[in-house]
């Protein structure tokens, strides 16, 4: 697994909710692999390959999230840590904690405008 690889899970608030926060993540990542569904999915996921670095401004065109976003950031440790970091300039977050394995790791925020 890269660096930058990423799996993004997202539950709450709708699909723009869910664009806003992995446009927030394409300024450290670049765009995903997959986005998001614009179904009315009541969990949302998207994938950041390793293929890529992202130009480290986030999205200038997110907006407020509706209602607050649960999100779930799992790879390697130092993608994990940027993906926490980008989401914490860009939305109020709340770290519910963390899981470390050998090489993996998964973090649970919550995000609100």
């Amino acid at each position: 697994m890269s660096d930058t690889q990423l799996t993004v899970t997202l539950s709450g608030g709708d699909a723009d909710d869910a664009r806003a926060v992995v446009g927030a993540l394409e300024g450290t990542f670049g765009p995903p692999q997959e986005r998001p569904s614009d179904t009315d999915a009541t969990v949302r996921m998207a994938t950041f390959g390793g293929e890529g670095e992202g130009t480290g401004a986030a999205d200038d065109g997110r907006r407020p999230l509706s209602e607050p976003v649960t999100v779930t950031v799992q790879g390697t440790p130092e993608a994990v840590r940027r993906a926490s970091d980008a989401l914490s300039r860009s939305f109020t977050a709340r770290d519910e904690g963390a899981a470390a394995g050998d090489q993996e790791q998964e973090r649970q925020l919550v995000l609100e405008s």
